[in-house]
């Protein structure tokens, strides 16, 4: 990422981390230890739109679009609207608590 992150922004990035692992996981491999690294590669993206202020629509698209265009998957965009909400909520919540 090349900044250092406040630690407000620290906490966002490790709860994005954990959201898109063990909640957003479209491959389903988070009961395995080993690919605990499987989603970081997009983690940047999604933290830059939560810093941004991006909707829960935008950041479902792109979740989706991850899964369909790179993943080759079928695309739940239900899912991850859910999943998009689920990142806003701890956005909310962490900046409540500073």
């Amino acid at each position: 990422m090349g900044q250092k992150l406040s630690d407000i922004e620290l906490e966002l990035y490790r709860r994005a981390d954990e959201v898109l692992y063990y909640v957003w996981d479209p491959i389903g491999v988070a009961p395995d230890p080993v690919t605990r690294d499987e989603y970081q590669r997009y983690l940047p993206k999604v933290f830059s739109m939560l810093q941004e202020g991006a909707s829960a629509s935008l950041i479902a698209a792109y979740l989706d679009n991850v899964a369909t265009e790179k993943m080759a998957l079928n695309g739940n965009l239900e899912e991850s609207k859910r999943v998009a909400e689920l990142l806003l909520d701890w956005k909310t919540e962490i900046y409540r608590m500073r």
